[in-house]
């Protein structure tokens, strides 16, 4: 199954207007745009970081590995009903055999033909598990190539037929809402992190007007790739209450904000 997002193709590449590069209109004066997003289905998500996000009433995006999300599906369906976005994170996740946990399952191994395959197998498991067509796409390792050498590829183009969004992994800053791609955003990450280092990143999108996704896997107090759930919580508090300006949504819901900003 193949799906195509061609609606907002001429709005998401309109140049912004010269007098609003200073001051984007964010929903209600808010200051800036925030998205948590947590990859690859962990079962601390469903365990241990949705009760926790649930109880603030705050939305995330979970782009999801279908093998792990199998195992506690009903969980999964739950969250989706009651808002939380359930994003394509490929049915494989290939990165650069590089790293070893992909070294049999290498983009340099992949062509475009091979990757749009692994996509879309996700895509059909997404569609017909959960009853719906997913906007949302997040590169694996934040990787956006297939082949070798002068025969690389960029698979950016594939993601962008198919999605409103794909969020990248790794980046160094938040998104300009006037100009970001949305076939490329930028994603910062959240794990590890302590409340203050979220906040910073949080008070800098603020100062801008930009827009932040924050990024990450378990969900927990410690270990390797997790987001702290007590930094978390600190997070929930202070973006939940309305003075601080903060516009919480998950990934689609705020893009799609941003496209009908720009189409004004």
């Amino acid at each position: 199954m193949f799906f195509l997002f061609t609606g907002c193709a001429l709005a998401q590449y309109e140049n912004p207007p010269d007098s609003a590069r200073s001051a984007f209109p964010w929903p209600k004066g808010k200051h800036c745009a925030l998205s948590l997003t947590f990859d690859d289905a962990r079962f601390s998500q469903v365990e241990k970081g949705i009760p926790l996000l649930d109880r603030y009433d705050i939305k995330a995006t979970f782009y999801i590995s279908p093998h792990r999300t199998a195992q506690r599906l009903n969980v999964w369906r739950q969250a989706m009903e009651t808002g939380h976005e359930i994003g394509n994170h490929s049915m494989t996740h290939p990165c650069t055999g590089n790293y070893s946990f992909s070294s049999d399952n290498a983009l340099e191994e992949y062509d475009l033909e091979a990757i749009a395959r692994d996509i879309d197998d996700a895509n059909n498991y997404i569609s017909e598990t959960f009853n719906i067509v997913p906007k949302s796409f997040a590169y694996p390792c934040g990787q956006k190539f297939v082949g070798r050498g002068e025969n690389v590829k960029s698979y950016v183009p594939l993601v962008a037929q198919r999605f409103l969004t794909g969020r990248g992994w790794l980046n160094e800053d938040s998104n300009d809402p006037w100009l970001c791609d949305g076939a490329q955003l930028l994603a910062m990450e959240s794990d590890g992190k302590s409340f203050e280092q979220l906040k910073r990143l949080l008070d800098k999108a603020a100062k801008e007007g930009r827009w932040l996704i924050l990024a990450g896997h378990e969900m927990d107090e410690q270990g390797r790739q997790t987001t702290h759930l007590s930094s978390l919580e600190s997070l929930c508090r202070y973006i939940s209450d309305p003075e601080n300006g903060i516009w919480v949504e998950n990934v689609s819901t705020v893009y799609e904000y941003i496209l009908a900003q720009r189409g004004r």
